[in-house]
């Protein structure tokens, strides 16, 4: 029992398929490609779940790994010290120019378990959840210090956002997909405001400006509407990762947030655990911005997939309180501040800042940016292109004029994503949905690592366009496309607009929840009735 059979069904594996695991069996990687057992070389262009900074197979990472392990594997954190945790919370701190002046860390067992039986995006999911937890005991924590009495209790975040996939964060995030089954155990302590997505958000005719000014109104209702006095703080992704694809901030954007939670005392948190630590071209997204928040959770890069650990980072504002107060953070765990995690991560870190990367990040990213425009501006279900650095998403839709998404039973990205995983496209696609309204719109991420160069970025578009024009020849020859979208319009389809303009009036959500969730309650894009009515090649 629990051995693999590489030629037959797992005995023991389960990942999440109750049946055969439908992935391919990793042999080897190389700084760019994973190969499988059967000999097929695929150009990793999402970096996992935009885990890898340095590629894969880096020596110096390997070296550190097995230096740490000829000194200590592993001491309690309320026991002992070790250099690699303290040099690593140093880095990151001056990487913040100060403004953030602490460093805690996430490293459990349980999630370092997980990453040798599991993949990356789960292992990374649960130290990404552990992360954010710990930020929002902090928060509360705070407050406590000022106030014994205090009433703050309450989290506000954003609707089309994903914090990870604990009770906690579930309750934070906005994930319908994941988060739905879940709704009776989560804690009620959290409500959502609207999110700053150009492309899904933004009136006819109004102005960036008025659309910041919009959003800071109706952050500062909800302060109202809850009570200003119960809100530890607010929670936003600089830039929105998997639930809206790479959906960047307006200019002023994070300011004016910044400036209602200041209004009311609350702290201002931001989760950059898949647009941080230099994946959006600067060190830290909200760099771009000029806007430091209070509390900063870092992850996935931070290890590059070479072990499990996240951050929170602390500014002094909040260390100060705990300082005239208890003095301790009221947390700890076992495997916290795992050694050899951290000299993973601290040679990771030395390798972006020693070789550029971040600036590299920069270069490669307005180059992608280029010739996915140069590539997809003018296709008929390319609705947008957007992102920062080398974090870019395309999301497709039925209909440019009113921005529709297609029918959540086709599963277009899901199937791009499988495409890409075939022999001849060999190229891996990061696949999500919901972009729409939660529930329907399909997009998938290009997230590669740090090192690529003109190259390679060449040949992730031109293997990006190879599936893309694949699977929409599959769609309409099977009938697909004109028989579902057709349902979706009323008259005739309005003039087709550039990728990103028009008006959002009008858009057509279609479907209820419950039949949008079994349609994408398995995994990240989900699996709908057309998977299994036609079975291969498309993969659960």
């Amino acid at each position: 029992m629990g051995s693999l059979d590489v030629d037959g069904p797992p005995t023991g594996y389960f990942y999440r398929h109750t049946d055969n695991e439908p992935y391919a069996l990793v042999k080897s990687c190389s700084p760019l490609y994973v190969e499988t057992v059967n000999g097929q070389r695929i150009l990793d262009a999402t970096g996992g779940a935009a885990v890898s900074a340095v590629g894969h197979a880096n020596t110096r990472v390997k070296k550190a790994i097995i230096r740490q392990l000829d000194e200590v594997e592993y001491c309690h954190p309320s026991f002992f010290k070790t250099t690699a945790a303290l040099q690593l919370a140093d880095h990151l701190v001056e990487s913040t120019d100060g403004k953030l002046t602490r460093a805690c860390f996430a490293t459990s067992g349980k999630s370092r378990k997980l990453k040798s039986r599991f993949s990356e995006l789960q292992a990374n999911d649960i130290l990404g959840s552990e992360a954010v937890e710990m930020a929002m005991k902090l928060a509360r924590q705070y407050f406590l210090e000022l106030d014994p009495n205090t009433r703050r209790h309450r989290f506000i975040a954003r609707e089309g956002s994903w914090h990870g996939c604990s009770m906690g964060t579930l309750a934070v995030g906005d994930f319908k997909v994941r988060k739905a089954p879940y709704i009776p155990l989560l804690p009620e302590n959290v409500s959502h405001v609207l999110p700053c997505h150009t492309y899904r958000g933004l009136k006819k005719n109004e102005s960036h400006e008025a659309y910041v000014a919009r959003l800071a109104q109706n952050l500062e209702d909800e302060f109202q509407r809850v009570g200003p006095e119960t809100v530890c703080a607010f929670m936003v992704e600089p830039i929105v990762g998997t639930a809206l694809g790479c959906a960047p901030p307006l200019p002023g954007y994070l300011e004016a947030m910044k400036t209602v939670c200041d209004r009311h005392g609350a702290l201002f948190m931001y989760d950059e655990i898949m647009c941080g630590l230099g994946r959006s071209g600067t060190r830290h997204a909200w760099q771009a911005e000029g806007t430091p928040p209070d509390i900063e959770i870092v992850g996935k890069t931070l290890g590059s997939g070479y072990a499990p650990i996240s951050a929170v980072l602390i500014n002094e504002k909040v260390i100060e309180a705990l300082r005239r107060g208890s003095g301790c953070f009221t947390h700890g765990q076992t495997f916290q501040n795992i050694p050899v995690n951290c000299a993973a991560a601290l040679e990771v870190q030395r390798i972006i800042k020693e070789d550029g990367l971040v600036s590299n990040v920069a270069r490669m990213g307005a180059l992608l940016s280029s010739l996915l425009r140069e590539r997809f501006d003018a296709h008929p279900y390319v609705g947008d292109i957007r992102g920062r650095g080398l974090f870019w998403c395309i999301e497709f839709v039925a209909d440019r004029a009113t921005k529709a998404p297609f029918p959540a039973a086709l599963n277009l990205a899901k199937r791009m994503a499988n495409r890409g995983l075939e022999r001849g496209y060999d190229i891996s696609l990061f696949a999500a949905n919901g972009s729409a309204d939660g529930w329907l719109g399909d997009h998938f991420l290009l997230c590669p690592p740090y090192i690529v160069d003109k190259s390679d970025v060449e040949e992730i578009v031109k293997r990006v366009v190879k599936v893309v024009e694949s699977v929409f020849e599959d769609v309409k020859r099977e009938g697909l496309v004109k028989e579902m979208v057709d349902g979706l319009f009323e008259g005739e389809k309005g003039e087709v607009l550039p990728n990103g303009a028009g008006s959002n009036d009008g858009l057509i959500n279609g479907g209820g929840p419950d039949d949008k969730l079994m349609n994408g309650i398995d995994g990240i894009s989900g699996t709908g009735a057309i998977e299994r009515s036609q079975g291969a090649p498309i993969a659960a």
